[in-house]
């Protein structure tokens, strides 16, 4: 029995977590609910044998990956496993805590489980503090958008040459004032939060350079190799390597565009006259997908070299620009091509960005020193 691996299931939650467990022989039974606490976690490996003995898994959900670093620390091998990925019976209709553990047993007994990447620390760490980021930017534009739809209420424009939200603009806002005291109130609160939300962003973006010295040197050199891009600064590159990681795990570029959710959904049979190709799949990183299809806009110009992009270019490895000049021609010429057949630019859009995530992704194996595959030819835009 000392042989045998017992596979063990969790499905975690705030406070309890339910476990079951499955022998190698078959058997498979639920161990009730436990704490929530590593001290419970603990207890309960210890009863279930010794961590030379133990497999275990849990979904990937709300609760990260806490759990796994516990199990880790006690040298047992743990999988966060996909949850739109675990096989799931037609007939099923009862889903209780503890069939779930259960069910989560029994598949990592046979194999079924898809497990999803665990950042360490120092990734998990900037992803936080990107995602922080991008909230406070959604934050700030709901908060202008209240403040100019109150301003269109009153018939109020900003005066001839001001942009929206510009210094002139704003010292025009301050010197507003409305004939009913209640508004004049709304318009100093729309005007504080949108000021508040400003500041916000930019105390994010100050925290973000001051980590990124502190990173781990592997992830700063791909950060700064990215940057060679056109289009691609800190934000972007950060977010990029933050949401994939090591880009250089994937074998192949196409597994990355998958990860992204950057790939064709399809449903064909009956061999190449039945097949049929749908829109994006999107069911990767939503995260990472936004940023791409943000910087592959920047492809419609024509290829140049800004003063800026010299910049960041200064002690990069030659073949790395080498990598990156040839993204900016491919991918414009791609943008101006499918723009030409009258397809959609947020279409042309999001088949540039799919490309240059493969570019990143040669870049990536470039800088850890991996074969770099060679350019193929440019696809047909269809």
């Amino acid at each position: 029995m000392g042989n045998c691996i017992r596979f063990v299931g969790l499905d975690v939650h705030k406070e309890t977590i339910a476990v079951a467990v499955c022998e190698e022989s078959g058997h498979c039974q639920s161990l009730g609910t436990i704490p929530n606490t590593p001290e419970a976690v603990a207890r309960l490996m210890r009863k279930l044998g010794p961590a030379s003995s133990l497999q275990a898994a849990y979904e990937a959900g709300p609760c990260g990956y806490v759990l796994y670093r516990q199990l880790q620390k006690l040298s047992i091998p743990c999988i966060v496993a996909a949850p739109t990925l675990i096989p799931v019976r037609a007939g099923d209709r009862v889903k209780t805590d503890r069939r779930d553990a259960v069910k989560l047993a029994r598949f990592l007994r046979t194999g079924d489980l898809v497990p999803v990447w665990v950042p360490d620390e120092a990734s998990q760490a900037l992803r936080d503090l990107l995602r922080c980021r991008q909230t406070a930017q959604q934050d700030l534009k709901r908060a202008q958008n209240r403040l100019t739809k109150f301003l269109l209420r009153q018939g109020l424009s900003e005066p001839e040459g001001a942009k929206p939200f510009s210094k002139q603009f704003g010292i025009w806002l301050r010197t507003l004032q409305l004939s009913q005291p209640s508004q004049q109130r709304t318009l100093q609160d729309y005007l504080l939060e949108a000021d508040h939300q400003a500041q916000r962003l930019t105390l994010l973006d100050a925290d973000l350079r001051e980590q990124l010295p502190v990173l781990p040197e592997p992830m700063q050199r791909v950060i700064a190799a990215l940057k060679c891009l056109h289009g691609v600064e800190l934000l972007t590159a950060a977010t990029v390597v933050a949401e994939a990681g090591e880009l250089e795990r994937f074998h192949k570029a196409g597994q990355l565009f998958s990860y992204a959710g950057l790939v064709p959904s399809e449903h064909s049979s009956g061999g190449p006259s039945g097949q049929r190709r749908g829109g994006l799949t999107k069911t990767g990183n939503a995260h990472l997908r936004r940023v791409l299809v943000e910087a592959a806009w920047h492809f419609r110009r024509c290829p140049g070299i800004s003063v800026a992009l010299r910049k960041r270019r200064v002690g990069q490895d030659p073949e790395v620009i080498q990598i990156a000049d040839q993204a900016h021609k491919r991918l414009y010429r791609k943008f101006s091509r499918m723009e030409q057949k009258n397809k959609p630019s947020c279409k042309a859009a999001t088949a540039v960005s799919r490309e240059l995530l493969g570019f990143m992704w040669a870049i990536a194996r470039r800088v850890k020193g991996l074969p770099t595959p060679e350019l193929q030819p440019e696809p047909a835009a269809g």
